[in-house]
């Protein structure tokens, strides 16, 4: 499957007008087919991830998140994900970093980053931005960069964390919590016959900064390897 059909975003649109286990009951034969789509897209797709990285996730089933929620500690309490997502973890411990799907009506998208750095992980990306940040600001504003991300997106501090100056020339760096790469698709773009392609290419697209955050996390200040 290279193609996400038309029927899996219908599936979508109905699931949310009938968020219930009544009715994806009655049709769950409808999810199981539109969800072999996803994993044999999902597939695909690692396929040709795997060559330009090296991914973690053994195969499309695995990658792809499971449409019921979790409802024990959110006040939404509609049972089912009303989008298809699948997640990549690059492996190895010298390769940092994850790659993450969403297809939604109306709210597709391709993501990669960092969502919740350790404290550890956090503390080690922002004294290298303190050292030099040159570097990553030039991966920030390379051509190719802007054009399939536009700027570094994540949650950050109002002011500097505890331990760091706030005048210091990289605060806007280091106020960072996360540190997330976006890019937006319509249904349309999805629906192409080019989609895996774009989605495949914009992955790619993400090398430098994962491979400039594997290096940081992967050595200490002195730029010593902490692997074993």
């Amino acid at each position: 499957m290279k193609t996400i059909p038309k029927s899996s975003f219908d599936f979508l649109r109905q699931l949310e007008k009938h968020n219930d286990r009544d009715w994806f009951s009655k049709n769950k034969h409808i999810y199981v087919r539109e969800h072999e789509h996803i994993v044999a897209f999902a597939d695909t797709l690692l396929f040709e991830m795997n060559k330009h990285d090296v991914i973690e996730t053994a195969g499309g089933k695995k990658a792809v998140y499971r449409i019921y929620r979790d409802v024990r500690f959110s006040k939404n309490k509609t049972p089912y994900r009303t989008h298809f997502g699948g997640f990549f973890k690059r492996a190895t411990a010298a390769r940092r970093g994850s790659y993450y799907f969403h297809l939604e009506p109306g709210n597709s998208y391709a993501g990669g980053g960092f969502w919740g750095p350790e404290a550890n992980d956090l503390k080690r990306i922002r004294d290298e931005f303190v050292y030099d940040a040159k570097p990553f600001r030039k991966i920030l504003a390379s051509k190719k960069f802007r054009d399939t991300f536009g700027e570094l997106k994540g949650d950050k501090l109002k002011t500097a964390p505890k331990g760091f100056d706030r005048n210091d020339p990289s605060i806007d760096l280091i106020r960072h919590n996360q540190f997330l790469l976006l890019k937006n698709f319509s249904d349309k773009e999805v629906m192409s016959k080019n989609f895996l392609k774009e989605l495949n290419a914009t992955f790619k697209a993400m090398r430098p900064f994962l491979d400039y955050m594997s290096e940081v996390l992967t050595t200490d200040t002195n730029g010593i390897s902490i692997l074993k």
